[in-house]
């Protein structure tokens, strides 16, 4: 189906080395597009470039600390010396802080989550805005979390951060659309990661009584993220912006505090 092809398309992925990220680099080359697997760590990122490539897909590494500025735009500039273009930028690098009771919140970890979560997400929407102006075009997809729309007690900054970042699509899409820039948001809720298996809160497969649970009731896997990232990316999406898109399974969790 052409209107969901990335061929000759540039998509780079922030946080490309972990679960989500994985799932969406392989969807994006399976796609056509050329993958920019984008992280701090250069031993993860490479060797997740290494084997895209190995599957004969368009790939390359790119080091970066979405907090530093600097880092940001120079993202951008090698990416578009190596292949001529940025259509797609998923934001995708962040990550969870500790719990806390709301009053004993630490506000430097505040910070540093805020930065992590939000600023993260700031910087490369500029720098990739600013390409995009220039190309008349592009898109720009943020991966916010439930806990922006609905909260999550104990974790006042991620859940401040992540609802910055809806915020933050919203307004670029109604700023950007001129220059026909689509942004969207993906909210992940839980999703069965490895990391999150290890930590052993993935719900299991079957009930008590060894019954299998039925799959609306299953936590998301990361795939059905990248499938979603993947309809966003591609020309099936050329229509919508400004749009938030939820991804959980029907568990009370997900969708109420308690």
């Amino acid at each position: 189906m052409s209107n969901f092809s990335l061929h000759n398309k540039t998509v780079i992925v922030t946080g490309g080395a972990g679960g989500l990220g994985r799932a969406m680099c392989a969807n994006f080359g399976a796609a056509g597009a050329n993958v920019i697997v984008a992280s701090r760590s250069q031993d993860k990122i490479a060797a997740e470039a290494a084997s895209l490539q190995r599957k004969g897909y368009s790939a390359a590494a790119i080091p970066v600390d979405v907090t530093d500025e600097q880092q940001v735009n120079s993202l951008i500039d090698e990416t578009v010396a190596t292949f001529g273009s940025v259509d797609v930028v998923i934001n995708n690098a962040g990550r969870w802080g500790r719990s806390y009771a709301a009053e004993d919140t630490p506000l430097d970890e505040w910070r540093t989550i805020v930065d992590q979560n939000l600023t993260g997400v700031f910087l490369p929407c500029m720098a990739a805005g600013r390409q995009m102006i220039k190309q008349k075009g592009g898109k720009i997809i943020n991966i916010s979390s439930t806990a922006g729309s609905k909260g999550n007690p104990h974790q006042l900054h991620y859940s401040a951060a992540k609802a910055g970042v809806i915020s933050l699509t919203n307004n670029l899409a109604y700023m950007w659309a001129q220059h026909n820039i689509n942004v969207n948001c993906i909210l992940p809720g839980l999703i069965a990661t490895e990391e999150l298996k290890g930590y052993g809160i993935i719900p299991a497969n079957t009930d008590a009584e060894g019954n299998p649970v039925p799959r609306l009731e299953l936590t998301p896997n990361p795939e059905d993220v990248a499938d979603l990232a993947l309809f966003l990316a591609s020309p099936a999406s050329d229509a919508l912006t400004g749009e938030l898109y939820p991804i959980r399974a029907w568990l009370k969790s997900e969708r109420f505090w308690q």
